[in-house]
């Protein structure tokens, strides 16, 4: 019986994690445990095997990159179209040549092919997709009105569409595979959440940022952010199943809040910049204690920190107590420091992107 029960340091051994990353795992609600009387927290064995199971699971979609190979023309309306579903980090391309050098060595989740841009290349493309053994387990879609493909194209395609809303669709069902949200995420969850966010939460964990010390770039950045843009708080987010984590901050005593304070749920839904001009006359955050009570916040504006693998794992944001909206420099600004906390995150993973895209 002993031998079904395991300690912290034990569960975390056995899951080839810190001990504070499994402390925050128990924290979070994603591993069960009770306290002996003694005051110690204990798991079950079983418990950490079926975690172990659920992350592996996942393995095949750890990716929220979705490229996309159209035509200029199209460039803007599908490249929004893929952006809106929220929880990707969307590549676009209008170079077939361009698009395949992005995939480097970190398979996409998904990848979209207009063959109505150019017939031979948008087939030439989904030729060599579906017989790349880098990106096997890649979604591929296209787009347009090709109505029939060589036969081993056709079976490796997860959809044909063609129209934006058929592709919006075929999308959520690509981005959702096979994940089990009921066993990961709040049961009644008073915050939006994207149709990845299992992988999401598993791409948090591997991060490491959770269990690591604090980081010196990251207190760097949200000082500039606070000091540039005049706000008195200034934080890096990460999101938990349950919990906001502050790993760097500005201006704010408290280390972490429930989830359901978290500004940042809209942020990571999203790529670019997520902004509140006074968060007491919106609905969604004027019960919220942070704006209702003290500190009596009313500015918001965050955007994403993103992965290596295109997952947001939180946000870098400002904070204000008074109503107020930024300027195109301030947010040009706001998008950069983000930018550069990806960076220190993306640092920690091999670099695969030989060729720039434009993102949405």
């Amino acid at each position: 019986m002993d031998k079904d029960i395991l300690t912290t340091s034990q569960a975390a051994k056995l899951l080839g994690i810190s001990v504070r990353t499994a402390q925050l795992l128990i924290e979070g609600g994603s591993l069960i445990s009770w306290k002996t009387p003694g005051g110690h927290r204990r798991v079950y064995r079983a418990d950490v095997l079926t975690l172990m199971a659920r992350r592996n699971a996942v393995r095949h979609a750890d990716s929220a990159r979705v490229l996309l190979l159209t035509s200029p023309e199209r460039l803007s309306i599908l490249g929004e179209q893929l952006a809106a579903i929220g929880g990707c980090t969307v590549e676009a391309y209008t170079s077939a040549y361009a698009a395949s050098s992005s995939i480097g060595s970190r398979a996409p989740a998904a990848v979209v092919v207009d063959v109505d841009m150019d017939r031979r290349e948008g087939t030439s493309f989904l030729d060599y997709l579906a017989s790349s053994s880098v990106i096997r387990m890649t979604k591929l879609i296209g787009f347009g009105g090709a109505s029939s493909f060589p036969s081993a194209i056709a079976a490796r395609l997860h959809a044909m569409v063609s129209n934006p809303q058929e592709l919006t669709d075929a999308m959520r069902i690509a981005l959702k595979g096979t994940s089990e949200p009921a066993e990961l995420l709040p049961g009644e969850a008073s915050f939006p959440l994207a149709l990845n966010e299992t992988q999401r939460l598993a791409a948090l964990e591997r991060s490491g940022l959770l269990g690591a010390e604090p980081l010196e770039a990251l207190d760097e950045l949200t000082w500039l952010a606070s000091y540039s843009l005049k706000t008195p708080v200034a934080l890096v987010t990460l999101l938990t199943s349950n919990h906001q984590f502050f790993k760097s901050r500005q201006g704010l005593e408290m280390t972490e809040t429930p989830r359901s304070w978290a500004f940042c749920n809209y942020t990571i839904l999203q790529r670019g910049i997520f902004a509140v001009a006074d968060l007491s006359l919106d609905e969604r955050f004027v019960s919220n204690p942070a704006v209702a009570g003290e500190p009596y916040f009313r500015f918001y504006a965050g955007v994403p920190i993103v992965d290596a693998d295109g997952f947001a794992l939180g946000s870098l944001c400002v904070i204000d107590r008074e109503p107020r909206r930024l300027d195109a420099d301030q947010e040009h600004l706001l998008r950069l420091l983000a930018k550069l906390a990806s960076g220190e995150v993306q640092s920690r993973a091999t670099q695969g992107l030989l060729s720039g895209p434009q993102g949405f």
